[in-house]
């Protein structure tokens, strides 16, 4: 397939003038780079929600897995986790294992 020629680019210019117009062209070309910057925004957009999606599935927990707490309140997590376990066994232990005793501090 061979490349376009001189002839065949003045030609298709010529067509673009006498279907615009020299006075509309300025408008047009304006028009074209505006959607152009709007196509590649919006490819842009999708490609970051494509990453933001992968991401999020890395720390999404598959069933039953449980994820280790990340950043700085790791700690403070951790430890309030073990309070309310203790808690909760305190709880256990004072409803003298019922079945559907509840916690009549609520």
């Amino acid at each position: 397939m061979a490349g376009l020629g001189p002839l065949e680019i003045g030609l298709i210019i010529l067509a673009i003038l006498l279907l615009f117009g020299y006075k509309k062209l300025p408008d047009a070309s304006r028009s074209l780079g505006r959607s152009l910057r709007i196509f590649k925004g919006e490819m842009k957009g999708m490609k970051d929600d494509d990453v933001r999606t992968k991401d999020a599935a890395k720390t999404t927990p598959v069933r039953g897995e449980v994820l280790p707490p990340a950043g700085p309140d790791a700690a403070a997590l951790e430890a309030e986790a073990r309070a309310a376990e203790a808690r909760a066994a305190e709880l256990r232990a004072r409803a003298g294992g019922r079945p559907g005793a509840t916690d009549s501090t609520r």
